[in-house]
């Protein structure tokens, strides 16, 4: 009895805890009905001592509105050191892009990359992991224009707080980054692989990839460009053969991917691909494929959107990206933010406080004139 009576007072006090815990919180705006499900993509089983793991599958979150209006869904892939859960609302606790697309008839899927959050990393299988530190976030991501670290930083102005640590939404930000895969060349391989495997099951789809997943999208298109119906590329990795701003690292040997497009000529290696400097109208010196330039006729008719934010490092050479793909036969369209009225924007712009705006004004916009 003295037990029975010491369980019920536990579990009152805990509901009571748990009561106090959730009136605490603020309350999230309800956002758009939909149902919800999960799944793994790709993946094998691969020998552990006596045993198996599995290895390389991708987890995928599916979002379906309760009406669905639109012809194709759209596949999100996020960018290095973040996961799907970026997407669903904002650090400071305002809906995000999931919601908004949904609330426009999309249905759509968000997946983890192989080895990332929700998609296990396995440490006797997969490589090395890597992390950003608070310095590497404020100074690239959340607080440019104190760093004045590229030329444009100093128009940074739509983070949502002060973009610190101790503040509020930059500390629930960064508690979301998650470790990644420091081969570039391993994360590509492991989702090209999963991706392939998740675009038979769900295509055709639109693609919407940011930052460090750019490099992701132009394979996958390439390789199944009929269920690739279009690209909206936020800010891709980039650019073409060598990093910029912070390193002048070679890098990404095929232009814009670390693993091999299927180029037209043929290339035996990437070193077919002669590049070589030319100037950029960011007077920021581009190095793209020597004339004539290899097509890449897989890509040909998949219409592609790169976004680009007035105060990112990415306006420092996005144009060099959409220099090289238009070289190559792609039908792309450079869209900087500051050209339709949208300032202040950073890396971050999905989450930033202008975030539905760029949704709603340039990337639905585009989606509609296009598909």
């Amino acid at each position: 009895m003295i037990f029975q009576f010491k369980l019920l007072h536990c579990l009152l006090v805990g509901f009571a805890l748990s009561a106090q815990a959730s009136k605490n919180r603020p309350r999230k705006p309800d956002g758009t009905l939909h149902t919800r499900d999960y799944f793994y993509a790709g993946g094998s089983y691969v020998k552990q001592g006596s045993s198996d793991i599995a290895h390389a599958q991708m987890y995928v979150e599916h979002l379906v509105p309760a009406t669905v209006t639109q012809e194709y869904p759209i596949l999100v892939i996020h960018g290095d050191g973040m996961t799907g859960t970026n997407f669903l609302n904002t650090p400071d606790g305002r809906l995000g892009w999931a919601d908004y697309f949904m609330s426009q008839g999309y249905e759509e899927s968000y997946l983890d990359q192989p080895a990332r959050g929700r998609s296990a990393w396995q440490e006797n299988v997969d490589g090395n992991l890597t992390n950003f530190d608070t310095y590497t976030v404020e100074s690239h991501f959340t607080a440019v224009q104190r760093f004045d670290l590229w030329p444009q930083a100093s128009l940074h102005t739509q983070w949502p707080g002060n973009g610190s640590v101790g503040d509020e939404t930059f500390d629930a930000f960064y508690m979301s980054m998650m470790q990644s895969l420091a081969s570039e060349v391993e994360s590509s391989q492991l989702v090209q692989a999963a991706g392939s495997t998740l675009l038979d099951e769900i295509g055709p789809v639109i693609l919407l990839t940011h930052s460090q997943s750019g490099q992701y999208g132009w394979p996958l298109a390439d390789a199944h460009p009929s269920q690739v119906k279009a690209i909206v590329a936020l800010e891709p990795i980039g650019p073409p053969f060598q990093n910029a701003v912070f390193s002048t690292d070679a890098a990404r040997p095929y232009g814009v991917s670390e693993i091999p497009l299927n180029f037209s000529p043929p290339i035996s290696s990437p070193d077919d691909l002669h590049p070589v400097p030319v100037s950029s109208t960011t007077n920021f010196t581009c190095y793209q494929q020597s004339p004539p330039a290899r097509q890449l006729p897989g890509l040909a008719n998949v219409p592609v959107l790169v976004v680009t934010s007035q105060a990112s490092y990415h306006a420092v050479y996005d144009n060099c990206t959409v220099q090289f793909l238009t070289e190559a036969g792609v039908h792309a369209e450079h869209l900087q933010l500051e050209d339709v009225g949208i300032y202040g924007n950073a890396h971050m712009m999905f989450m930033e406080k202008n975030g539905l705006e760029i949704a709603e004004q340039v990337i639905l916009k585009w989606l509609h004139q296009t598909l």
